[in-house]
């Protein structure tokens, strides 16, 4: 159905033509992995509602954990207040987190968190009295985030926010490895050649750069572009040799969705900003966690007040979000999330990475993420509804459709959304 375009539209959709739009369908009631829709069918979500809804919906636990919150407060200022459900998640992040990072700082936003992380790098450098670094250095194909300092950091040639391009601070790009994915497909950039070029732009640019940040190993919204742990290792020895800091944005990466707990493990390596948001509050609240090493923050320390940190979310630490992300820990962790994990990706392996047709230029899998990318978007056309009918949730992006689910879906559900894949693809 084609929304009236001559209706009001009060609610304004997220990267879509409002003009002319098909109507969204209404979700009345989510549990586990299923949405069911006011039209009486019931989807298997594959996306996690953009892959935060890592335990599903509706979860007894994490309920609990928000009334039981809501009953003393649902929230306070963290300016000259503190409360128990932030100094204790606070607490938990540091013990899990690659060695180091003992310092958290919470906003409402991956997007944000990001903010937090760019902010932290530039008066990082200022505080120790060095002058000039205030540019940062991405990757091609990445995406950190939507608000205006991190859309600087996204793809100006390819991403999202190109469009802004004249509006936003330039920064600098390096490609990473391409084709090195856990799938079938080519290598398009080897992981020499992508170490060579950013070695060469440490070498030119180090003295501006605050900064680089890179979403380690898999690269999500920007085209899952998936990379090797070797770059990440070589990325951060380069970066301590050109005195800049390395921001890992774990956002997405974050909570096991690559089969460990954080991504950077898997490099052996630990940044000196660490990013999480997404499966941080399980998709219940908004947060985000920028984390950083006692370097870092001790730079921040001092006589002067200007040397503090000069940023302050009126939600960070909510006490709700914190008390849902403290109780979805306990479950990452007393239900074994990484061996189901590893099940998530033995069977996307098995389902997908067999897949061939002439519009499919790759397939890949990493740990709780499956693709599949295309050579024309125009070949995804359509599959939202062709899924929606066989009861699956699929939302393609540019040329790719892909499965990121919760983590505690059942096989069956599984197969079945790889199957509904790989049905779009084989049809006549």
């Amino acid at each position: 159905m084609v929304k009236d375009s001559s209706s009001p539209a009060s609610l304004w959709f997220p990267y879509a033509q409002m003009r002319g739009m098909e109507a969204p369908h209404e979700v009345v009631r989510a549990e586990g992995t299923r949405l069911h829709l006011r039209d009486g069918r019931v989807l298997v979500d594959a996306i996690a509602s953009w892959w935060s809804v890592i335990h599903g919906y509706n979860h007894p636990e994490l309920n609990a954990a928000l009334r039981s919150q809501l009953e003393e407060f649902a929230h306070v200022m963290l300016g000259g207040l503190v409360h128990a459900p932030a100094q204790r998640l606070a607490d938990r992040l540091v013990a899990l987190a690659p060695p180091g990072l003992g310092h958290v700082f919470f906003a409402d936003s991956g997007s944000v968190g990001m903010e937090v992380a760019m902010k932290m790098a530039v008066q990082f450098w200022k505080n120790r009295g060095v002058s000039g670094k205030h540019a940062f250095l991405s990757l091609r194909h990445a995406y950190h985030g939507d608000t205006t300092g991190v859309m600087s950091l996204g793809d100006p040639v390819d991403g999202m926010h190109r469009l802004f391009s004249g509006y936003l601070a330039r920064q600098h790009f390096v490609p990473p490895p391409e084709g090195m994915g856990a799938g079938r497909g080519a290598v398009r950039r080897s992981v020499d050649e992508a170490l060579a070029l950013l070695a060469t732009a440490l070498a030119n640019y180090g003295p501006s750069i605050a900064a680089m940040a890179c979403e380690p190993l898999m690269q999500a919204a920007g085209g899952f572009n998936f990379y090797p742990p070797a770059y990440l290792a070589e990325a951060r020895r380069l970066c301590d040799r050109h005195e800049i800091l390395l921001v890992c944005d774990e956002v997405a990466t974050g909570f096991g969705r690559t089969g460990t707990l954080f991504a950077c493990e898997q490099a052996g390596i630990t940044p000196d900003i660490m990013v999480l948001g997404k499966g941080l509050s399980a998709g219940y609240l908004g947060l985000s966690a920028t984390l950083a090493t006692d370097r870092v923050f001790d730079a921040f320390l001092g006589e002067a007040h200007d040397k503090a940190f000069m940023h302050g979310p009126t939600f960070m630490g909510n006490a709700l979000a914190c008390s849902v992300g403290l109780a979805s820990i306990d479950l990452f962790v007393r239900e074994g999330y990484l061996t189901k994990i590893g099940r998530i990706e033995d069977i996307l392996r098995q389902e997908l990475l067999g897949l061939r047709s002439p519009k499919i230029r790759e397939t890949r899998v990493l740990g709780a993420c499956g693709v599949v990318e295309v050579h024309d978007r125009r070949a995804l056309e359509g599959i939202s509804e062709f899924a929606a009918d066989r009861g699956v949730w699929l939302r393609p992006f540019d040329r790719v459709v892909y499965t990121m689910p919760a983590y505690v879906i059942d096989e069956a559900s599984l197969r079945r959304i790889c199957r509904t894949m790989r049905a779009w693809f084989e049809r006549g």
